[in-house]
């Protein structure tokens, strides 16, 4: 079964179909119940009504004429080849025959009134079915008039099998055109998901597929694609204006440090030494958002190279691992041989390198920072664990934000921007991330296609 097949099965729109047709199914077998009832009742009523009509003519003949008369008139019906067929038998009070073409007198017929029975000519299995009525007449005799009614048996059932194929068909018909409309119904919403799943992934510059049908799914896709380069003219026109400010700010910023430097050699080297701190960092917060803002147009894919992971690990940790001694902690790496993905070095470098110097600043003193690179199924997997106090879970959806810490006094060094970096570099390789309760400590793992 095709994926698209099975999704259509699963649609609310075909369930929605198949409660139609149960409803409409529903009508039709009642209003085509009604047409064969009413049908065979009529067929019924007219046959009861010409039997009725004959017997009381054959009465008159007797009430007029006598027993002999009545026998001469049932002769001449039985020998008279343009009527239909008819069955009489005259029969006396012990109901021994007198006349026409019944030798007996059937035994569903005892009394007056109306009954069916088989006529007792031909085979058993060939006897046709008879209608028939029976009076007691004026001095005791018997009179029995019928008519044969497998026609009328023949024809209810073929009434019957039109009912039954007219039925199969509008439920087959039904069925096809539901499974058509919302497999087609379907079919333009999976595109449409398609497309939104490619823009997340890859960015705005994909558009939803239009057919040329100019139906309103067409509009819809019209719509939507003018909707996404609205937004995509929009983040142009923010990312323009972040790095515009990034690059006009840095500039006099870049000249005030060199300034101060200059003047550094007086009695206020102190505060022109603090102010040059304040500066760098200000210069490393827009180096980092026009990092950032670069990496999330996808600008760098063009640069992507088979890169091993362990290596990035191990110089990543060999960077690192004076700033872990500082704290009196242990940085170590522990890696799989031939861990290799498909990306760009240096933002991976650099991603890396953001989540080792969190796990440092924000790990327990003298504690324990462990980069693991290992090959999990399909996946190649990068992680970084530490045994500090860790994020909590509700925080941990918030932390890859620009600009957002979890301490709120914001005294600690940093700007809130690596992780930022990270989630953008992970984005930008299909990578997924995952943050993980280490007991004790943090774990940020990264999963590579």
């Amino acid at each position: 079964m095709s994926v698209l097949l099975a999704k259509t099965l699963r649609s609310w729109t075909f369930r929605l179909a198949l409660i139609w047709i149960g409803l409409f199914g529903a009508i039709v077998i009642a209003l085509l119940a009604y047409v064969y009832a009413s049908t065979a009742a009529y067929l019924r009523g007219r046959t009861d009504r010409l039997i009725a009509a004959e017997h009381a003519a054959l009465q008159r003949v007797h009430e007029g004429g006598g027993r002999d008369a009545l026998a001469a008139a049932i002769e001449r019906r039985i020998a008279d080849a343009r009527l239909e067929r008819g069955f009489y038998l005259l029969a006396d009070p012990s109901f021994a025959r007198l006349g026409g073409n019944l030798d007996t007198w059937p035994p569903a017929l005892q009394g007056d009134g109306w009954g069916s029975f088989a006529a007792p000519d031909g085979k058993a299995a060939e006897r046709p079915r008879v209608r028939a009525q029976s009076a007691t007449l004026a001095g005791g005799d018997h009179l029995l008039v019928g008519k044969e009614i497998d026609d009328l048996g023949e024809f209810e059932q073929k009434i019957g099998i039109a009912v039954a194929l007219a039925l199969a068909l509008i439920f087959v018909l039904a069925a096809a055109a539901s499974v058509s409309v919302t497999r087609r119904t379907v079919g333009r919403i999976e595109s449409v998901n398609a497309a939104s799943r490619a823009i997340m992934q890859s960015g705005l510059g994909r558009r939803i597929p239009l057919r040329g049908t100019r139906d309103e799914w067409d509009e819809l896709a019209a719509n939507l694609n003018s909707m996404l380069d609205r937004i995509e003219g929009l983040m142009a026109e923010v990312k323009q204006f972040t790095d515009n400010v990034a690059h006009d700010l840095r500039t006099p910023l870049t000249r005030i440090r060199g300034r101060l430097e200059k003047a550094g050699g007086g009695g206020e080297r102190g505060l022109i030494a603090d102010s040059i701190a304040e500066l760098d960092d200000v210069l490393r917060m827009f180096s980092s958002l026009t990092r950032i803002s670069q990496v999330e147009a996808n600008d760098r894919t063009a640069a992507f190279r088979p890169v091993d992971l362990a290596e990035v690990a191990r110089q990543v940790v060999e960077l690192y691992d004076a700033a872990a001694e500082e704290k009196g902690g242990h940085l170590a790496v522990v890696a799989d041989q031939g861990v290799v993905v498909t990306g760009d070095r240096d933002l991976l470098f650099d991603a890396l390198a953001n989540l080792v110097d969190n796990a440092i600043k924000h790990g327990r003193d003298a504690g324990r920072v462990t980069v693991a690179v290992r090959r999990d199924g399909g996946s190649a997997v990068l992680s970084v664990a530490d045994d500090g106090p860790g994020i909590p879970a509700d925080e941990r959806q918030h932390v890859f934000k620009r600009f957002y810490r979890i301490e709120r006094s914001r005294r600690t060094p940093g700007n809130g921007l690596g992780l930022s970096l990270v989630a953008a570099v992970a984005r930008l390789h299909g990578a997924s991330i995952e943050m993980l309760d280490a007991a004790p400590g943090l774990e940020v793992r990264l999963s590579f296609p």
